[in-house]
C-alpha cells in the first residue's frame, strides 16, 4: 500500500502547472482591482495594464480567464462593461490588511 498522501497540505504543488499559473493570474487581477477600488476598469484596460504592453495572446488570455473565473465565483462583478470587486471581495481584502 502506498503511503503517498495526496491530501497533504504540507506538500507544495508544482508551481509551473497551468492551474497554479491560473491562480497567480487570478490573485494578481483581484489584487489590482481591489487596490484600485473604487476606480472602474474595462476588461481590455485591465488586460493591457496587467500585461504592460506585452502582445502575447497567452498573457491576455490569462487575464481574461482570471476575470471570468473571479466573476464566476462571485469575487468580481461585471456591470456595464466595467469590472468591479464585490463587497465580499472588498471585505476579505480589508481583513487581510
Amino acid at each position: 500500500m502506498s503511503c503517498d498522501n495526496h491530501m497533504d497540505r504540507g506538500v507544495l504543488p508544482d508551481p509551473s502547472t497551468p492551474a497554479n499559473e491560473d491562480r497567480k493570474a487570478e490573485w494578481a487581477v483581484l489584487a489590482y482591482l481591489l487596490d484600485a477600488h473604487p476606480k472602474q476598469f474595462t476588461i481590455p484596460t485591465v488586460s493591457r495594464t496587467m500585461n504592460e504592453g506585452k502582445a502575447a495572446f497567452d498573457s491576455e488570455d490569462a487575464v481574461e480567464r482570471a476575470i471570468r473565473q473571479l466573476v464566476g465565483v462571485g469575487l468580481l462583478h461585471c456591470c456595464g462593461g466595467f469590472i468591479l470587486p464585490t463587497p465580499a471581495a472588498r471585505y476579505f481584502w480589508a481583513l487581510e490588511e
